[in-house]
């Protein structure tokens, strides 16, 4: 799977509940509907005045940009000026950048992967969870690649709302200026778990930053306004119907990442925050257990076969290859019991999987797994094996090399997955 389109398209979703906003990983960018928790230390500062509406538009953002400025500790090193878009133009927007950024044959071996392992039913289709979640969700959009920043005005107008995902999108521009949020994803196309850890960082900043932004500029009615529209039924209706793997990691670069950076902010100040960009966590591990990246604990490398499609004969291709890390095993492992997941995903330490295709329909999952210990590989095994069931395919949990490594394995059928088993030399 190429990640980095993969998650510039989760990055263009925002979700909606008060504390629950999103922004996919990869590239920053749209706003979601929504801020994170109030930092325990921010008190409602001094609003500001709501703009007047012969306010000009240009006057308003200057304002917004120079207090998210003053908040954030950085400087514009060169201008930064909203385009101003109806959310109809925006839609236009988005919706191209996901035609040119996430192509049909993508999309088909994302949901080939997720149907595989049971994450979302046969009768889904990906492409169509994606269009609705577009239509609905879409606030606001800072794109690296042209330093470009959209913002929505509905009828010329900028409301409590419009002015929260400004400071939001406005952050990232500034990020982007001074650590340049392409190099973050550069060459880990097929790196989603790092990508993943990686906009968390991105999207805590965003969210810290608008937090206090909100607390400081808007009344007490104007921030009722925002909860007000956090809640929007359609929005989050919509935000129901994304299948758990999509949600999920829509959600965890919002809450995770927010929890992770405003710890950090809390203690070090923004200059903690500045200096993380120097050493982006490698892993989701790193985000959902702090001390692992305080510790500098790397995720092990996982390697699979380079020639496996040529060793499963004539017609067979490696449709995708990728990490999914720790995070995302978790919600896989979760299918059976959530509880279990979180206990049984804690013991990753790095994974590898390729999906593949064969001639009259076939496929299969390859999965290689390692665990930090013998202990934590028994029990990804029990969790794995449950998990596989509920899948609804051919599937088995298989022992690698020494007591760490576990295989999950899925086909197609019975004689794929025993194919499968037997050019990578596992016991059935």
């Amino acid at each position: 799977m190429h990640a980095s389109r993969h998650h510039h398209l989760l990055a263009l979703i925002a979700a909606t509940a008060l504390v629950v906003g999103a922004c996919g990983p990869t590239t920053p960018s749209p706003s979601a509907s929504s801020a994170p928790s109030a930092s325990p230390d921010a008190s409602p500062g001094p609003a500001s005045p709501s703009p007047s509406a012969s306010a000009g538009l240009d006057e308003i953002y200057g304002e917004i940009n120079s207090q998210v400025r003053a908040i954030r500790g950085l400087d514009e090193q060169k201008a930064i000026e909203p385009t101003i878009l109806s959310p109809e133009e925006l839609s236009t927007v988005v919706q191209t950048t996901f035609d040119n950024d996430y192509p049909s044959e993508q999309v088909a071996a994302d949901e080939l992967l997720y149907k595989g392992l049971g994450l979302i039913p046969q009768s889904v289709s990906l492409k169509a969870v994606y269009v609705d979640l577009l239509e609905s969700q879409v606030a606001g959009l800072y794109d690296p690649s042209t330093d470009s920043l959209y913002v929505v005005s509905k009828e010329g107008g900028v409301g409590a709302v419009e002015r929260v995902y400004y400071s939001h999108e406005y952050d990232h521009a500034l990020q982007d200026q001074h650590f340049d949020l392409e190099a973050i994803q550069e060459g880990l196309e097929d790196q989603s778990d790092r990508l993943l850890a990686r906009q968390a960082v991105v999207e805590g900043d965003a969210y810290v930053l608008m937090t206090h932004w909100l607390q400081q500029h808007l009344t007490p009615a104007e921030i009722s306004e925002v909860v007000s529209a956090s809640s929007d039924p359609e929005a989050m209706a919509a935000l129901e119907r994304i299948p758990e793997i999509v949600k999920a990691q829509i959600m965890f670069a919002a809450l995770e990442g927010t929890v992770w950076v405003l710890t950090l902010q809390l203690r070090d100040g923004w200059a903690g925050v500045d200096t993380v960009f120097e050493s982006l966590p490698e892993s989701t591990e790193q985000i959902l257990h702090p001390e692992k990246y305080n510790d500098g604990e790397a995720p092990i490398a996982v390697d699979l076969p380079d020639d496996l499609a040529a060793r499963l004969g004539t017609g067979w291709s490696v449709a995708q290859e990728n990490t999914l890390g720790e995070h995302q095993m978790g919600i896989w492992l979760g299918k059976p019991s959530v509880a279990d997941a979180e206990s049984a995903a804690a013991g990753w330490g790095g994974d590898r999987i390729a999906v593949l295709r064969g001639p009259s329909d076939a496929w299969a999952i390859a999965w290689r797994t390692a665990w930090d210990t013998t202990n934590d590989a028994a029990e990804f095994e029990e969790t794995a094996t449950v998990a596989i069931e509920l899948a609804g395919g051919p599937g088995a949990v298989l022992p690698g090399e020494g007591g760490t490594t576990r295989w999950v394995v899925i086909g197609s059928d019975a004689a794929t997955l025993g194919k499968v088993g037997n050019v990578l030399g596992l016991a059935g």
